[in-house]
């Protein structure tokens, strides 16, 4: 397990790694002094950090969970012609449990993780007016990879607190992509939350299932152990390491199981389309559903070529995403995970379908006795 180390209260920004980000972004931002830590890589802990790496009390929480509803998915489009898509977010930094007793700074979309799914069709337009909350500490952006256009629109929706910006664009091509925050220190933003997905649908649709779903993985680095309790401050040392303290599946550790806000809800005899997108900032996911195979998947969330079919485990790169379809026919558990599994059993990357309904000895006998 990973040692707490020394840290400092300097912030990011006061490094050349800072400044590399800040080049790319095309812009600078301030970070709270209370909200990151920067960790030396080979320091022995701190006489004053203790068995609790010296962290202060957990945090009153601001919202009361960040876990987006994995269900709450935009109907398919049902029209044959363009339209114009008028959406809105508001970009909020809450204050949210990641796991009971161990609270965290989040920057989100819509208070939630991953960010609200988007949905149009190509052709469409789509009218995007962005809020930057009065009560935030730093600007924020989007970027979606759906958008031909200066830094996926992030340059036209740079965003001060208290700031509104809107910007109007044709998608063109059909797929599942990524959006998410391109500020100064990106890695940052999006680590804490600040990614989603937008689906642009082929013209003639997609064809017809009895679910959705929708899920969103990234990691989280934080001043301490996973499971250490109190407030832990963001740490830029570990995540230029890219060593993470949580591994997560809409943005709470195990937050999609029959433990925490429930499991997925579905029936024996239907079919269902998963879109899954990963922030990262760093690690790619090994996207695999236990007890089951993906019947078939669109790779990247590209929509232009044939589906695989009868993948068990295919990769999503960060900054990427994954169209995948499935059915059931026996009842039990579906445990989507990423397959680096020590992500799972120790950082939390789970989420669970409960599926009901008849069993089909046929398919599976449990008990053959």
């Amino acid at each position: 397990m990973r040692k707490p180390t020394a840290t400092t209260r300097r912030t990011f920004l006061k490094t050349g790694a800072a400044a590399g980000a800040a080049a790319m972004a095309g812009c600078t931002s301030q970070i709270p002094d209370d909200r990151v830590t920067v960790s030396e890589v080979e320091t022995e802990p701190t006489a004053d950090q203790g068995q609790d790496g010296g962290l202060e009390a957990a945090r009153s929480t601001t919202v009361d969970r960040v876990a987006a509803d994995p269900t709450d998915v935009p109907d398919p489009i049902d029209r044959d012609e363009p339209a114009t898509v008028e959406v809105e977010l508001t970009t909020k930094e809450v204050v949210a449990e990641v796991e009971p007793g161990v609270t965290v700074d989040y920057m989100t979309f819509d208070e939630q993780v991953p960010g609200p799914m988007l949905r149009a069709r190509v052709g469409d337009t789509v009218d995007l007016t962005i809020h930057n909350d009065e009560a935030n500490a730093m600007p924020h952006n989007i970027d979606l990879h759906a958008v031909r256009g200066p830094g996926g629109g992030a340059e036209a929706t740079h965003v001060a607190p208290g700031e509104t910006e809107r910007v109007r664009f044709t998608v063109t091509y059909p797929g599942a992509f990524i959006y998410h925050c391109a500020v100064a220190n990106m890695d940052y933003h999006i680590s804490t939350g600040m990614f989603g997905l937008i689906l642009v649908e082929p013209e003639e649709g997609l064809p017809e299932v009895d679910r959705e779903f929708y899920l969103g993985q990234h990691e989280l680095y934080t001043e301490a152990e996973a499971g250490t309790e109190g407030h832990h401050r963001f740490d830029m040392g570990a995540m230029a390491r890219e060593e993470p303290t949580y591994v997560l599946i809409n943005g709470e550790k195990y937050a999609i199981t029959p433990d925490n806000y429930g499991a997925i809800p579905a029936e024996t005899g239907e079919s269902a389309r998963v879109f899954y997108c990963v922030g990262g900032p760093n690690l790619a996911s090994s996207f695999h559903p236990i007890g089951s195979v993906w019947d078939e998947v669109y790779p990247q969330g590209g929509l232009g070529g044939q589906p695989q079919r009868n993948i068990q485990t295919t990769p999503v790169q960060p900054g990427s995403c994954a169209i995948t379809t499935m059915h059931y026919p026996v009842p039990g558990p579906i445990k989507l995970v990423d397959h680096s599994l020590s992500r799972v059993a120790r950082k939390g990357a789970l989420a669970v379908i409960g599926v009901e309904g008849e069993q089909d000895p046929e398919i599976f006998d449990p008990d053959p006795a």
